[in-house]
């Protein structure tokens, strides 16, 4: 089956979900929360693409399945519920650990079973799962934005599905033999350039659409572990847990030297490009804003990017990460814009602002990121027009 959506030769990681996530919004093929840019997209027919699930050899014999969060995967969520599996979903942006283990009530229904597999359901009824715990995960299941039947895999830019299996591996909860599942739909199936994938890219096994099973046969080695040289501290502050695994590791005499550059979605990637990339600042045309404190309102940095002369042609906010990317559409107003915000400081809180990196390099043609139009109404991770 050929891919629907065409990519063009030198796409960056960024161009292809900005392909997916424009394409799905353009054919309305998904459900609430919209629009699906800056996401795993809730695409329609998850729910089919998830009761194929149970129909893997390598789902019948497992005992304990991991699932991604995410609102597309509540239907493996709870097919694994159904059939009296260990569930463990990771906690939301790993702030209070690795996973927790799914308790449905006693003697639970299968209603009871469909709502402890929402996300209401998730916090109601888990229980943490500490780094001592002896467990082994026999299947893994994340979702993505685009993935390729040879089983590369993009998620939104993050980098958490990255993240969580590096983690699994550390603590000894996964090996080789585990087996790593994404559900998306059919459009979301494309042609992704090998040379894109890096070493701590989360590679799949196989892929459910709602209207097929793909095996991928990937040779790509999985991620051997956390790779501390592409964390900084500012993301083990943020990661608790990391810490807890870095000192373990620490202790067993692996090297854990930081290193300055920062595991994907921690940087300014807008252009998707690869974290080794030389940037091109001649033909950089957003911005890197950081240290965006916490509670600090979209208003207030408008104003005080107002106040700068330097209200950018679109703001695209990510808040709840710390940071935003300002868009100014020519070089020359961005570079006026970095001169005018340095030193930029909101409530007493000081933030770094830099071109952002990976928008443009020597090593492709990259293109600036687009997001779709929002409100200040929405979900951190919008776009908001200057006003």
């Amino acid at each position: 089956m050929e891919p629907v959506i065409k990519l063009n030769p030198g796409a960056t990681k960024w161009d292809i979900r900005q392909k997916v996530w424009d394409y799905i919004e353009a054919n309305n093929l998904a459900h609430f929360p919209r629009p699906v840019h800056n996401r795993i997209p809730n695409f329609k027919g998850s729910g089919s693409a998830g009761d194929r699930l149970p129909a893997l050899a390598e789902f019948k014999c497992s005992k304990v399945v991991k699932v991604n969060p995410d609102r597309p995967q509540q239907q493996a969520r709870y097919v694994t519920l159904a059939a009296r599996k260990t569930l463990l979903v990771p906690t939301p942006r790993l702030r209070a650990g690795l996973f927790n283990r799914i308790v449905p009530p006693q003697g639970a229904s299968t209603e009871d079973l469909r709502v402890c597999s929402t996300s209401q359901g998730v916090k109601n009824f888990s229980v943490p799962v500490g780094l001592d715990a002896k467990v082994s995960v026999d299947l893994v299941v994340v979702g993505s934005v685009a993935v390729s039947q040879k089983g590369y895999r993009i998620g939104k830019g993050e980098g958490y599905a990255d993240m969580e299996y590096a983690m699994m591996v550390s603590m000894g909860a996964i090996s080789s033999a585990t087996v790593v599942v994404t559900v998306v739909h059919d459009c979301q199936v494309v042609d992704i350039p090998e040379e894109l994938i890096e070493c701590h890219d989360l590679t799949v096994d196989y892929i459910l659409t709602p209207t097929r099973v793909i095996r991928t046969e990937c040779k790509r080695p999985k991620p051997q572990g956390i790779i501390w040289a592409k964390l900084n501290a500012d993301m083990l502050e943020r990661i608790p847990v990391l810490q807890k695994l870095r000192a373990l590791e620490q202790k067993s005499g692996k090297d854990v030297s930081l290193g300055k550059a920062v595991f994907p979605g921690e940087a300014a990637l807008p252009g998707g490009g690869r974290d080794d990339a030389i940037v091109d600042d001649t033909a950089v045309t957003t911005l890197y804003l950081g240290g965006v404190p916490a509670g600090l309102r979209v208003s207030e940095l408008k104003s005080s990017l107002h106040e700068r002369r330097a209200s950018p042609r679109r703001l695209i906010w990510q808040g709840a990460h710390g940071r935003a990317f300002l868009e100014y559409g020519d070089h020359e107003k961005a570079q006026a814009a970095l001169t005018a915000l340095q030193a930029l400081s909101i409530n007493g809180h000081n933030m770094q602002v830099a071109f952002a990196r990976g928008q443009r390099s020597r090593r492709g043609p990259g293109v600036p990121h687009r997001t779709a139009k929002a409100t200040e109404s929405q979900t951190p991770g919008r776009s908001l027009k200057r006003s």
